[in-house]
């Protein structure tokens, strides 16, 4: 149901008496969405200045912008897979094949925009795999991405012999090392994307067609959208964001790494969470995503410039993963209150 409709119920085809009374008390769920993964970083950012005063300088703060690019790209497309109702653990192996293949193109002597395309190309016929196995097989997600993601690591090996492929001349490395502007060009890219992601899931019918499926896909179904194609194409998307990711990365290391995004589906799903947006589909926004995995960042650069030993540091995103997956449940919880304002947030208006 939309806003206007919550807004007007008489437009939704309701008794005026049916619609959610208003909220009472401390509302959870509507204060989290709104503001609370804001405020969240704000006090980790100021935390780290006190602790680690040289954490607000220009260089380190351009650091993290370029060293969370990665990441947060990957965090836009699983966005699009976790509102509609879905998983996927294979975008780290996504990423590894995609830097694979651009780099052998580029070492091959097409000329960079080609071996961009391959990268990205390769990631999106990834992805429309996922999206087929999941949706038109009816194949649980879980285990088909768990599947793929096995199956491209092995890939990646595969292609590369087990070795890294170095490349001094890498065509394309600007990509991943370049500036425009001053700014990072990874970082660029990635507000990008994120405009793009914004605009898609906020201002366009299929955006609202995502939520849909992810909030209750039979219902969907009913109201005439193509259920299995939206599933697809929201695979197909990670895939992208995936491929691209493993440009930049093939980029920014001037080299084809076969290890590479090893455990970032994770950091991409943690981010996502830690944004706001629900595992279980129909639920979220786009920029709660960015904020989440500007949060993990942070959080990893103050803690290598507290020195803090890599074991610990692995304990502690381990613990804020919980706790974001915590705080989601709590929001559901929250949700099934009939005062609850959050349920009016479902869907874009």
């Amino acid at each position: 149901m939309t806003n206007q409709a919550l807004n007007n119920p008489q437009d939704a085809g309701v008794r005026p008496e049916a619609a959610p009374a208003p909220a009472r008390g401390f509302d959870f769920a509507y204060w989290w969405d709104r503001v609370g993964i804001l405020v969240v970083l704000i006090a980790l950012v100021a935390l780290m200045v006190v602790i680690a005063p040289n954490f607000a300088s220009v260089n380190n703060l351009l650091n993290i912008a370029r060293s969370i690019s990665i990441n947060a790209i990957l965090a836009a497309g699983m966005t699009f897979v976790i509102l509609a109702a879905g998983i996927d653990l294979s975008v780290g192996s996504i990423l590894a094949v995609s830097g694979v293949a651009s780099v052998m193109t580029g070492i091959a002597g097409l000329p960079a925009p080609l071996a961009i395309l391959v990268g990205v190309l390769t990631g999106a016929v990834a992805g429309l795999i996922n999206g087929i196995l999941s949706a038109y097989l009816a194949l649980a997600a879980f285990i088909v991405t768990l599947g793929t993601m096995t199956f491209l690591r092995g890939l990646a090996y595969t292609m590369t012999d087990g070795q890294p492929i170095v490349s001094n001349t890498l065509s394309f490395r600007d990509i991943g090392n370049g500036y425009l502007a001053g700014i990072p060009v990874p970082v660029v890219i990635m507000i990008i994307v994120y405009v793009a992601a914004w605009f898609v899931l906020e201002r366009t019918r299929y955006g609202r067609h995502v939520y849909a499926v992810g909030g209750n896909a039979e219902a969907a179904r009913l109201a005439g959208i193509n259920v299995k194609g939206v599933l697809t194409s929201v695979y197909v998307i990670a895939g992208v964001c995936a491929g691209l990711a493993g440009v930049i990365f093939s980029a920014r290391v001037v080299s084809a790494q076969p290890t590479a995004g090893t455990g970032y589906e994770l950091d991409a799903i943690a981010a996502v969470v830690l944004g706001g947006t629900s595992l279980v589909g129909g639920r979220g926004r786009i920029y709660g995503t960015l904020i989440g995995s500007i949060i993990l960042g942070v959080l990893s650069t103050g803690l290598i410039l507290m020195n803090v030993q890599f074991f610990t540091q692995l304990l502690i995103k381990g613990l804020v993963i919980i706790l974001a997956v915590a705080i989601d449940s709590l929001k559901q919880r929250t949700l099934r209150l009939p005062w609850s304002r959050a349920t009016a947030m479902q869907t874009p208006a």
